[in-house]
């Protein structure tokens, strides 16, 4: 599926970031007391030193404190918000949803609020949601919340998941103009039939096949990245940054490889924050916002995979 924005009767701008994380840290050497590894073969096998742990906290904190971030990034009070979409895998329970949480929280009266599961790919597809409801008219501002406490579905005696994943939240706030540029296409796809790869089992903690999601993973990025390209109409050439979902490493250097990517237009957040599901997109995003490494009409490109099988990608120029 895409979409390409420039067709609609508004242009979509990132107006705003955010993220929170966690004060409470793990460290490799503390896992390495808890399962068979070791400080050097996680470093080794999937870049990653350091992820957030949110104790005392719950997804709602985390979503709220990102979205409370943004909104200050984008100079918006929280009336002016039409739409709210969060995204998690962790939802503190079945209902209400974590977006009416995040709206209660923050005094959003005006927005109607949904939340999406993509798993890792949920803010790309987040962002599609709100940029096609936003090109017609429907709203002038949105707010995609993407929150995760993965911390609490880990077996914590499975060294080939509970190494990977943190906790942690990442917002953006999207608005319709008139002004060129913004949004400038996207590309969302799904393999149903490889959802065995990554998953949830019985007692509710992930289990995956990674030698499987490595495969995807690298033949997935490279396919979202250059349909979303070919559709925004602009080049490889121009890119400023790639921010790839931050699953690993290994995945990451071997998908933007493929897609011709140099290493220095990669954003890589993994080493410290570890895998924060569809969080991590959007908590590098704000990373890269905040430090001034994005500059207006640097051209971007997000991509992510994820369960399900997900993926996709949204390109994107930085407004003024």
């Amino acid at each position: 599926m895409a979409i390409v924005y420039g067709d609609r009767a508004h242009n979509v701008h990132l107006t705003g970031t955010g993220r929170f994380l966690p004060p409470g840290v793990i460290t490799n050497g503390e896992l390495s007391r808890m399962v068979d590894t070791s400080d050097e073969w996680i470093v080794s096998h999937t870049g990653i030193r350091t992820r957030h742990i949110a104790r005392g906290l719950s997804v709602t904190d985390m979503a709220v404190g990102a979205a409370r971030a943004a909104l200050e990034c984008a100079g918006l009070a929280p009336q002016d918000i039409g739409v709210v979409v969060a995204t998690t895998v962790t939802p503190e329970r079945r209902l209400p949803s974590l977006a009416c949480d995040v709206q209660a929280n923050l005094g959003i009266a005006n927005a109607f609020c949904v939340d999406i599961n993509a798993s890792c790919t949920g803010f790309i597809y987040a962002v599609d949601i709100v940029a096609r409801y936003l090109a017609t008219g429907g709203a002038k501002h949105a707010l995609v919340v993407s929150a995760e406490k993965l911390t609490d579905i880990m077996d914590f005696t499975d060294r080939t998941t509970c190494i990977l994943f943190g906790d942690g939240a990442g917002a953006a706030v999207f608005t319709a103009s008139d002004e060129p540029g913004g949004l400038l296409g996207s590309y969302l796809a799904a393999r149903g039939d490889g959802g065995a790869a990554l998953r949830c089992r019985w007692d509710g903690c992930i289990e995956m096949d990674g030698h499987e999601v490595f495969r995807f993973a690298v033949r997935a990025l490279p396919e979202a990245v250059g349909k979303a390209m070919a559709l925004s109409g602009r080049d490889l050439s121009e890119l400023a940054y790639a921010i790839p979902h931050q699953a690993n490493r290994r995945i990451i250097d071997a998908a933007m490889r493929r897609c011709g990517i140099p290493p220095d237009k990669v954003a890589v957040t993994v080493d410290r924050h570890g895998n924060t599901s569809s969080a991590s997109i959007p908590i590098a995003l704000d990373e890269l916002n905040r430090d001034g490494r994005l500059r207006p009409g640097d051209l971007v490109v997000l991509v992510g995979f994820g369960a399900g099988l997900t993926y996709g990608a949204v390109v994107l120029e930085v407004s003024d």
